[in-house]
């Protein structure tokens, strides 16, 4: 197996066979013998419904008929002009956290088709076979299904989409099922489990009543990193479960964050937040919900942008009722691993592997929410650090202001009056290099003969020579200018 994943085995565009099943070799088999796939590792039985509230004597299962979604109207579609957040309805299965996450991951094609890939269909060469990718225990994991749903009563069981003919968000609910061992696995859970799931990324939690004071730029960010966030309202007791409040929020429930913005109202700038609830119904009705009063007093553009008045599960509401209306902010980062706030110095960092005696190369990745540039105060302080921990090199009072000042007018290339990270490494460079030209040849002499000088200065012209160094820029000055009477330096 570790063979395997130095191959790539369990990468997106080489995941894992879940069950040993190849969707290619599946689909092609069925394809020569004209018959559609049948799944017999997750079958049309009670088995792969439940155990308990969907068992195979429960109420809710009662009559359920597994169909095609080619059996259940004329033209059915995979996806239709793109995977929304419409085509997402929650059905009879307490799955609202995976639907949520779903979601939010129709606002990122890129993550979207490595979930579930392109070429899928009801029209050119339809086998009844579907796949999809999921993240599991640090590896990509292909799961195949059938395309034979859960029907009651005429109607898909579970999630469906809005319209009715779009099935690609009942099918990768199934094949979600099937990973787990059966739909009722899916009743009650986290929504960043399905972030992680579907992504691979770290999630980070918020108590939002205790929020950050920059969590709402915190929250901007993630949205544009292509980051998925979800929130929710705890309850006190099983009696709360999705308990529907007086301003139409539901307890217990999990809800996607889909967008921010900020307008102005009456004068004064309002930060939004724009939330879907996976059931495609039950929205807010308070400030800026769908039909509020608060949207009269916004400009008619930027009304005609934002504003939605269809009763289909998403709405606005500002950033203060987001505060104080729901509990718990979770932002799954793709890339991010780790929020910290860490005082400027030298930091050792240890990788370490999963088993021991292991070699591996790793990657480590720092961004930084504020500019890097460094201003003549920020360099002083740096510098001075640095050195301080080098008296044993070099014997100096620290940098003063002026000789930073010039640094930074030597080395600041796009005019900013700092130095970015790629500036500093180069003046960092050079000071090392010039720490070693000029390190005192004793511990107690501290002037130098003028002709000492010339002659360290020939040497050290041939060694900058070969070392690529300016040797004009090292030395300008000739020692006659800065010796004193005495010929000393």
């Amino acid at each position: 197996m570790a063979a395997d994943r130095e191959e790539g085995l369990g990468q997106n565009d080489n995941a894992v066979k879940f069950l040993g099943q190849d969707y290619e070799s599946l689909r092609a088999q069925c394809l020569r013998s004209g018959k559609l796939f049948e799944d017999s590792l997750f079958p049309c039985s009670a088995s792969s419904l439940g155990f308990n509230e969907l068992g195979p004597r429960s109420a809710k299962t009662y009559g359920v008929r597994w169909m095609r979604p080619t059996e259940l109207c004329k033209r059915p579609a995979f996806i239709v002009d793109g995977a929304t957040r419409t085509d997402i309805c929650q059905g009879a299965l307490g799955d609202c956290w995976l639907l949520a996450a779903i979601a939010s991951l129709t606002l990122n094609n890129n993550l979207l088709h490595r979930v579930v890939p392109h070429g899928q269909s009801f029209d050119r060469e339809y086998a009844g076979i579907f796949h999809f990718q999921f993240w599991q225990f640090g590896e990509w994991v292909e799961v195949v299904i059938d395309d034979r749903l859960p029907v009651k009563d005429g109607k898909l069981l579970f999630v469906h989409s809005a319209e009715g003919g779009e099935f690609w968000s009942a099918l990768i609910e199934k094949a979600y099922a099937k990973l787990n061992g059966c739909y009722e696995a899916l009743s009650g859970g986290s929504t960043s489990e399905g972030f992680e799931d579907f992504t691979g990324g770290v999630t980070e939690m918020f108590e939002l009543n205790k929020p950050p004071s920059d969590l709402f730029s915190i929250m901007g960010r993630a949205i544009e990193r292509g980051s998925l966030l979800g929130c929710s309202i705890d309850i006190s007791s099983s009696r709360d479960m999705e308990a529907v409040t007086f301003k139409k929020l539901v307890k217990g429930h999990a809800y996607s964050v889909t967008g921010l913005d900020e307008v102005v109202f009456r004068g004064n700038p309002t930060k939004l937040v724009r939330i879907r609830n996976p059931w495609g119904e039950v929205e807010w009705t308070g400030a800026w919900s769908d039909n509020s009063r608060e949207w009269d007093n916004v400009d008619r553009g930027i009304r005609a942008r934002l504003q939605n008045r269809s009763e289909d599960g998403e709405f606005w509401m500002s950033f203060s009722d987001f505060l104080r209306e729901f509990t718990r902010l979770e932002i799954c980062n793709l890339t991010v691993s780790s929020r910290l706030r860490l005082p400027a110095g030298e930091y050792v960092i240890v990788p370490s592997t999963f088993e021991p005696h292991k070699e591996a190369d790793f990657v480590l990745r720092v961004f930084s929410e504020k500019p890097a540039d460094s201003d003549i105060n920020e360099l002083q302080t740096i510098l001075n650090r640095i050195i301080s921990k080098r008296k044993y090199i070099i014997s100096t009072d620290g940098f003063t202001k002026e000789a930073c000042r010039s640094m930074i007018n030597l080395m600041d290339t796009d005019g900013s009056g700092k130095l970015g990270l790629v500036e500093f490494h180069v003046l960092w460079e050079k000071i090392k290099r010039y720490l070693v030209n000029f390190r005192t040849h004793t511990q107690t002499q501290v002037t130098l003969e003028s002709h000492e000088l010339s002659f360290r200065t020939q040497c050290r012209r041939k060694a900058a020579h070969r070392s690529g160094s300016a040797a004009n820029q090292l030395w300008p000055c000739s020692p006659r200018k800065c010796s004193c009477s005495t010929g000393r330096i």
